[in-house]
C-alpha cells in the first residue's frame, strides 16, 4: 500500500488532473469521504453537488424535498452539476440519483469523466441505515427501500465511464487508490499516477 505524500496544488508526485472527476454511485457508497481524499492526493478542490444546493436553498435537502418535491430537487442539482464540470478541474461528488438522468449523464461524460463507487447492499446498508438524513429511506422499509433503489439504479451506473469496486475491509484511503488506479488507465483524465 502506497503511503501518500501532500505536495502543492500540482498534486503529489507530480500528478496533474485534466478533467472533473465525477463520483457516482449509491447513498453509502463513500462518494464525499472518498471524493475527498483523492482531492488532497491530487491537490485539487473538492465540490459536492449536495452541498452546493444546499447553501443555494438555505435548507436541507429532506426539506427541499418535503417542500418542492424530488422533481424540483433533480432539476436543481442538474443546474449545479452543469455548473460545477466547467473551471478548474476538481473532484465531484453527486447525490446517488444524479446520474440516472440522460442529459446529465451525458454532460459528465463530455466535459468531465464519471467514476462509479459499486458496493453491494449490505455495505451500503451497513453505512446508511442510522442515519436520518436520507429522504428517501425515511418509510417503513428502508432497507428494502434501498435494496429497490439499488437494482434500479445499477443499469445507469452501469454507463459510467470508470468502476472502482468498493470492499468491506477497505479503507478511505484504500478505496482512494482505487480510484486513482483507475482514473490512470485515462491518460486524458489524469496523467503522472504510479501504483
Amino acid at each position: 500500500m502506497k503511503t501518500w505524500v501532500f505536495a502543492d496544488h500540482k498534486g503529489a508526485f507530480g500528478m496533474k488532473l485534466h478533467k472533473t472527476v465525477v463520483l457516482v454511485g449509491m447513498m453509502g457508497a463513500g462518494k464525499t469521504a472518498i471524493g475527498k481524499h483523492v482531492a488532497q492526493v491530487l491537490g485539487v478542490p473538492f465540490r459536492d453537488s449536495d452541498e452546493e444546493i444546499v447553501t443555494a436553498a438555505q435548507m436541507s435537502i429532506a426539506e427541499i424535498f418535503a417542500r418542492d418535491g424530488e422533481a424540483f430537487f433533480r432539476d436543481r442539482e442538474a443546474e449545479v452539476i452543469a455548473r460545477l464540470l466547467h473551471g478548474t478541474p476538481a473532484i465531484l461528488s453527486v447525490g446517488g440519483g444524479a446520474f440516472l438522468r440522460a442529459e446529465t449523464r451525458q454532460r459528465i461524460h463530455d466535459d468531465g469523466v464519471s467514476v462509479w463507487l459499486r458496493a453491494d447492499l449490505d455495505l451500503l446498508w451497513s453505512r446508511v441505515r442510522t442515519k436520518n438524513t436520507r429522504p428517501l429511506l425515511q418509510n417503513d422499509d428502508p432497507r428494502g427501500t434501498l435494496a429497490r433503489l439499488l437494482a434500479e439504479r445499477t443499469p445507469y451506473y452501469e454507463q459510467a465511464d470508470l468502476v472502482a469496486n468498493a470492499d468491506p475491509g477497505y479503507s478511505i484511503a484504500d478505496m482512494a487508490r482505487v480510484v486513482l488506479e483507475q482514473l490512470a488507465t485515462r491518460p486524458d483524465v489524469l496523467e503522472g499516477y504510479t501504483a
